[in-house]
This record gives C-alpha cells, sequence and structure tokens, in this order.
C-alpha cells in the first residue's frame, strides 16, 4: 500500500517541485500562462469530459450532491473556527470551504483510480466552483454582482457539457479527441504552477495557516466519510469523496480575497500553508480511500 501511495503522489509533488526550483532560479511570469489555463485549457478539460458519448450525468447525481454537503459542512466548521478565534468570517470559511479541487484533485483522482475517475473528478470540481462563484463571492461581498459567474470560461464549458450530455447529442469524436488533447496540457501545466506559487508563501500568520491546514482536511475527510455513508456511496466514489475532502484551499481563494479586501496576507498564508501539508496529508487519505 505504502508503495502504491508514493507511486500515486511521486508525480504530483515532483512537478510541483520543479515549478518551484525554477521559480527560485528564473521567476518565470506566469500570468498569461495561468489565463490560458484559466480561459483555454481547464474548459477544454471540462467540456471533453462530460461531451464524451459514455458520460453519463445522472450516474453521478449522488456524488454531486455528497460534494456539496461535504463543502457546506466544511463552511459550517470553518464559521465556528471562525467565531471560536474571534477572526471575521470572511477570511477563514472561503479556504475552509473550497479547495484546490481541479490542481490537486483531477491529478490526484485520476493517478489513484484511472482514467474512468476524471469524469466523476471533473463534477466534484464542477459543484465545487459553482458554491466558490456564487456563495463564495456573495460571503467576501453581499454586493458582489453573482451574474458575472456566467463569464467565467470553466463554467460556460460546463453549461455546454452538461447540454450536450442531457440531450444526448453526439459531439464528432476527432473534436472531443483534439479538446481533450487541450485539457491534458492542463494538468502538468496547473502543477507547476503551484509550485511558482508556492516561492511566495508567506509565515507572517503561520499559526493560523497551520490550524487551518490541519484541520480543514481532518474535518473535509471525516465529513466526506459521513455524508457517503448517509448517502450510500461505497467503494470508489467514496474514497474518490474522502480525498476531495483532504484536498487543502484553493489558490483561487487568495485572488477573491485580494479583490474583495479580505485580508488577503493572511488568508495567502492559510492557502500556501495548506497546500504545503498536502505532503502529509493526501498520503494519509490515500491510505483511507485506496481499496
Amino acid at each position: 500500500m505504502i508503495e502504491r501511495i508514493v507511486s500515486i503522489l511521486f508525480p504530483v509533488f515532483l512537478i510541483p517541485a520543479v515549478g518551484y526550483l525554477v521559480a527560485r532560479r528564473r521567476r518565470p511570469d506566469l500570468a498569461e500562462t495561468n489565463r490560458l489555463i484559466a480561459d483555454v485549457f481547464v474548459p477544454a478539460l471540462v467540456f471533453g469530459a462530460l461531451a464524451d458519448r459514455n458520460f453519463q450525468i445522472l450516474e453521478y447525481r449522488g456524488l454531486a450532491l455528497a460534494m456539496f454537503c461535504v463543502t457546506l459542512g466544511c463552511g459550517v466548521v470553518g464559521w465556528g473556527m471562525a467565531h471560536r478565534m474571534k477572526i471575521g468570517p470572511r477570511i477563514l470559511i472561503p479556504p475552509m470551504m473550497f479547495s484546490n479541487s481541479v490542481n490537486l484533485g483531477v491529478p490526484v483522482a485520476v493517478l489513484a483510480f484511472g482514467n474512468h475517475a476524471l469524469q466523476p473528478a471533473i463534477v466534484l470540481f464542477l459543484i465545487s466552483s459553482l458554491l466558490h462563484y456564487s456563495f463564495g463571492l456573495w460571503l467576501l461581498d453581499h454586493k458582489a454582482r453573482i451574474s458575472q459567474m456566467w463569464r467565467v470560461p470553466s463554467l460556460l464549458a460546463m453549461i455546454a457539457g452538461l447540454a450536450v450530455s442531457l440531450c444526448g447529442i453526439q459531439v464528432w469524436q476527432p473534436a472531443v479527441l483534439a479538446l481533450r488533447m487541450l485539457g491534458d496540457i492542463c494538468i502538468p501545466l496547473m502543477l507547476f504552477a503551484l509550485g511558482v506559487r508556492m516561492t511566495d508563501i508567506s509565515f507572517s500568520g503561520w499559526g493560523l495557516g497551520l490550524a487551518t491546514g490541519l484541520l480543514r482536511p481532518a474535518a473535509g475527510m471525516l465529513i466526506a466519510w459521513a455524508v457517503a455513508e448517509g448517502l450510500g456511496l461505497r467503494g470508489f466514489e467514496q474514497g474518490l469523496l474522502v480525498i476531495y475532502g483532504a484536498l487543502p484551499p484553493a489558490v483561487m481563494n487568495y485572488i477573491f480575497a485580494e479583490r474583495y479586501d479580505a485580508d488577503p496576507d493572511r488568508v495567502a498564508s492559510i492557502v500556501m500553508i495548506g497546500n504545503l501539508l498536502s505532503v502529509v496529508v493526501l498520503p494519509v487519505a490515500l491510505w483511507f480511500a485506496l481499496p
């Protein structure tokens, strides 16, 4: 089992490590690369997975509901933590709720369970994204225009992909293959970009970052297990949900905190230390998740 876990996580940690080492020497500007990831490669990955003729969205309705419950459950834990520590909920709740479901979640899912895990992993990412671009934005700013979420390319790709799947439209397979090839670019590129971002890690709020970095995956795995039991999810789906429950906070939390002036320095510390701790947390999650 240990050898299997190491073989799964080795690429997930090696590629960010390469990105970190390159960034320490050359400081690459990934601004345009990140825009391409967000506007081209991730939408291609999403639509290519959803538009596949073998994809049946209704097969994953239980998993989608479970992810919705896990995300809200982590938010409740974050609210309790913020109340107890007397910290603004805008600082703690989003990193507790919204995890690194695409940068780490999709690669770990595929490496752990094979290519058939890509479509359910995309479904889990989409549920998290929908909540992040709706409730997450409202939490940061009650006057935020939620209508802007429909301008996000990955969400538009999700809507188009779901429409194709639900209507039974057969997309020309060479086109699906081309989209898959574009989507395959983004997984290693996102891991590399994550490593580059790690050079900006701040330990100024290390206490809060450490507490959140440990509590988030612990609560996430426990809630995921409880929700899976309650909804009758077993085997592969339960394991996938536990892995997603253990993921660290999404980098997007810092971007939104900066945009809406929600103490971005502290949020950055929470996000980066949480991702750093995933070196320890993800092996534990895989130990429980793998058959």
